[in-house]
């Protein structure tokens, strides 16, 4: 009897795949946020680099408009121009007192409203928002009015007061959303470990909102600091703030220095920035 051997077919492998091609469409709808986020990071620090670019520059006229050639005389120089150390100071003095009494008052009131029920909580609320609200036009001009009305002279004075009026608004709702996210519970094992209502602020709530009234004192020096139409409704003639220099300063010629003084305040605002970032980091690194 024969038999039939029989070899085994070989079976073919399969093909390769192919390294499948992503066309660059498909590419923008994955980092269509990263796009976006870039190009909106790039519009807001454009000011920025030309302020510190046009620092550096030595202008043959009275504008500092145009690129002429590199110099370090406005850095070596920053009180060159006539007036701009005084209305800087001023600001600073000005900025930093207003951010002195707006934290502490709104601070306080942060906690009387977020930790207390009383009457008329729900207008007051309602009230800390109308300043945020309001036309600065409108607030300088009704400012003014008070202030004429009362026979009280223009100057630093009335510039502070008003500085502190609508900084305070900002203090607080910053302040009341570091304190609506606190924990209750932290408060809670504190008194449970014999803590008094003392040691449980200093030692527990009061570390904790820390970043929060931080973050508001920054807020409400960069909005004092910075106030043109408000300050100038209610300052004298001998009172001129930063901000008032650089707009009298634009018709007149803008010295470099201008830009210097902001390349330096922008450099600040950068630093503080990161080392609130820093500190953060920490202590999530010891909490963990």
């Amino acid at each position: 009897m024969n038999t039939v051997q029989t070899t085994p077919t070989a079976t073919a492998s399969p093909p390769a795949p192919r390294a499948s091609s992503r066309s660059p469409l498909a590419w923008v709808r994955e980092h269509i946020i990263l796009l976006i986020a870039g190009l909106a990071f790039v519009y807001l620090m454009a000011p920025n680099v030309v302020v510190v670019l046009f620092s550096f520059n030595r202008p043959s006229g009275r504008f500092n408009y145009t690129w002429q050639h590199f110099s370090l005389n406005a850095w070596l120089h920053p009180c060159g121009a006539p007036g701009l150390c005084e209305a800087l100071g001023l600001s600073l003095q000005i900025g930093l007192l207003a951010t002195l009494l707006s934290t502490t008052i709104g601070t306080l009131a942060a906690f009387a409203l977020a930790r207390h029920r009383f009457r008329g909580r729900s207008a007051t609320n309602l009230l800390i928002f109308l300043p945020m609200a309001t036309p600065e036009v409108v607030m300088g001009s009704s400012l003014l009015t008070l202030f004429v009305s009362l026979r009280v002279p223009l100057g630093a004075a009335t510039i502070l007061i008003a500085h502190v009026m609508f900084d305070i608004s900002f203090v607080i709702v910053t302040v009341k959303a570091r304190i609506a996210g606190l924990d209750p519970r932290l408060e809670q094992a504190a008194m449970d470990l014999y803590a008094n209502e003392r040691q449980t602020f200093l030692r527990v709530t009061l570390p904790l909102v820390l970043p929060g009234i931080g973050a508001a004192a920054l807020l409400a020096f960069a909005l004092s600091f910075d106030d043109y139409i408000i300050t100038n409704f209610n300052a004298s003639s001998s009172s001129v703030t930063f901000p008032m220099y650089v707009y009298g300063a634009a018709s007149r010629g803008t010295p470099v220095q201008i830009n210097v003084i902001g390349t330096v305040m922008f450099v600040l605002a950068l630093v503080a920035v990161g080392i609130g970032q820093l500190a953060a980091r920490r202590r999530g690194r010891g909490n963990a």
